[in-house]
């Protein structure tokens, strides 16, 4: 079985996406969430699911090397990011190669990097008036939003097309889109692809 981390900072909806596509998947586990927030509502959801949680701090995360011996502890093989919006230091990424990927709402390599997550972005496509958007799944490296793309979706907008329609049409994409993506790669670790 080949156990994965989800780690979010808010609601949690993607990540519930992707606990239930892999509900009594063959090799595939969520066995972890990890949170930066104690009032982060991917706890609820945790609990609700029986997944055990972990509460992080800026402090530990960045300053020391423990959170690696934890994720070794719960034999984590994957790292999803869900809404988490600290980058991820350079230790994390040396130790899972290949095995932390993140969902950006927009097509990267456009509305990407720092400061670029959640209304952000829709405002930066809407005063742009472009006529797409989507979502994009990529392996994490040291800097936001720079890693190898692995899959992305499109949407049309509409001229009319709010910031809000345009979160609203991305994020229906990102719960189908993202759990076919972690799916993809745990199929890519199994086969010992990377």
């Amino acid at each position: 079985m080949l156990n994965i981390a989800i780690f979010a900072s808010g609601g949690g909806s993607n990540a519930e996406a992707i606990i239930n596509h892999l509900k009594d998947h063959p090799y595939l586990s969520v066995r972890l969430i990890v949170s930066n927030r104690k009032s982060a509502g991917i706890l609820d959801r945790a609990k609700k699911h029986g997944i055990e949680t972990l509460l992080i701090n800026r402090e530990g995360f960045y300053e020391t090397k423990d959170l690696t011996a934890k994720l070794n502890a719960y034999q984590i093989d994957l790292i999803v990011l869900a809404g988490f919006l600290w980058l991820i230091p350079e230790y994390l990424v040396q130790a899972f190669p290949n095995r932390v990927i993140n969902i950006h709402p927009a097509l990267l390599p456009k509305y990407g990097g720092k400061g670029m997550y959640g209304h952000h972005v829709h405002q930066a496509v809407f005063d742009n008036k472009e006529k797409e958007s989507g979502p994009t799944v990529h392996y994490v490296n040291e800097h936001y939003d720079e890693g190898n793309i692995i899959l992305q979706a499109r949407c049309p907008l509409a001229p009319t097309d709010q910031p809000e329609d345009i979160a609203r049409k991305v994020l229906s994409l990102e719960h189908q889109v993202y759990p076919v993506a972690v799916e993809m790669v745990g199929r890519f670790i199994q086969n010992g692809e990377i």
